[in-house]
């Protein structure tokens, strides 16, 4: 049933990561349509999502790392959680990734790198200190999950398309609002007008949505495979309870980073439309589907 549902959850999340380029696609016509530019609107959206990926792609990990505040941290400081995370490499069979604290009393983690041969994972001070040494390794086996998954280079990626869609609509949408309605001294149709306008607004809105079903489908794929990693799903259970009950928040998250965490750093923020913008699924039906196994 586990293994089904992972192959549900990678497939679907491939086609939700398609949505990216047709959305991409459909703003280089708009432009194209608007300015009358041929197919030159196009070529600099795809250009442009190219070079933007490229760039997370080596060095995202890193400013990742900075904006979390995460520090490198040696096996001497922390002997226990190094063997930890020795001892769950080794049965994912993957290369043991570097470690890094993040100095903050709420209690999470996350994993980033291009992969597994390239990758980090940081850990909370809060986390350290909160979770037994059986939560703590439900922990990192999740995070660990996402690494052997590539589940760390798919979410940059896709964080990267989000921020080019998000760029490039607010650029066409200026431009447009520079150039004005009449294009070559004729009058453009202005049903395909208004239409077009509608999608520039409304695309960044699609993007995120994307971003965050994709970002919920990989948090329930890395709780099933870190359970197996560990044969104990009681122990991520016990450990998302634990989150559900903390209520530090998460001080050097911020929206670009969010996703990437085990769980939603603003968790104690409302939002108006419940579970839709948020970046993880309940951690209610995380612990339900964990001990259902």
């Amino acid at each position: 049933m586990v293994y089904t549902q992972i192959q549900v959850n990678k497939r679907n999340s491939i086609l939700l990561f398609l949505g990216f380029f047709i959305i991409i696609l459909i703003l280089g016509t708009i432009l194209d349509y608007i300015f009358n530019l041929g197919y030159f609107g196009i070529f600099i959206g795809f250009i442009f999502s190219i070079f933007s990926a490229l760039f997370s792609y080596y060095y995202g990990d890193k400013i990742v790392l900075r904006l979390s505040g995460a520090r490198l941290v040696t096996q001497k400081e922390y002997p226990v959680l190094f063997n930890l995370v020795e001892g769950l490499s080794l049965g994912t069979g993957i290369p043991m990734p570097k470690i890094h604290v993040i100095e903050d009393n709420a209690i999470n983690a996350f994993a980033t790198g291009r992969d597994p041969e390239h990758a980090s994972i940081a850990v909370t001070k809060g986390s350290l200190l909160k979770l037994n040494k059986e939560e703590l390794e439900g922990v990192l086996a999740h995070e660990l999950s996402h690494i052997k998954n590539y589940d760390i280079r798919f979410m940059v990626l896709v964080s990267v398309m989000v921020g080019t869609i998000v760029m490039l609509s607010d650029l066409f949408l200026r431009g447009f609002m520079f150039r004005g309605s009449d294009r070559d001294g004729k009058n453009p149709n202005v049903i395909l007008l208004v239409l077009g306008i509608i999608f520039l607004i409304l695309s960044p809105i699609f993007a995120k949505l994307i971003q965050l079903a994709i970002s919920r489908k990989r948090e329930y794929l890395a709780d099933a495979s870190g359970a197996l990693l560990t044969k104990n799903p009681h122990g991520l259970a016990n450990a998302l309870k634990k989150i559900g009950n903390d209520h530090n928040i998460l001080r050097t998250a911020n929206n670009a980073t969010a996703h990437l965490y085990i769980s939603n750093p603003f968790k104690n923020k409302k939002q108006f439309f419940g579970n839709l913008f948020s970046s993880h699924p309940p951690l209610e039906l995380r612990i339900k589907e964990l001990e259902k196994m």
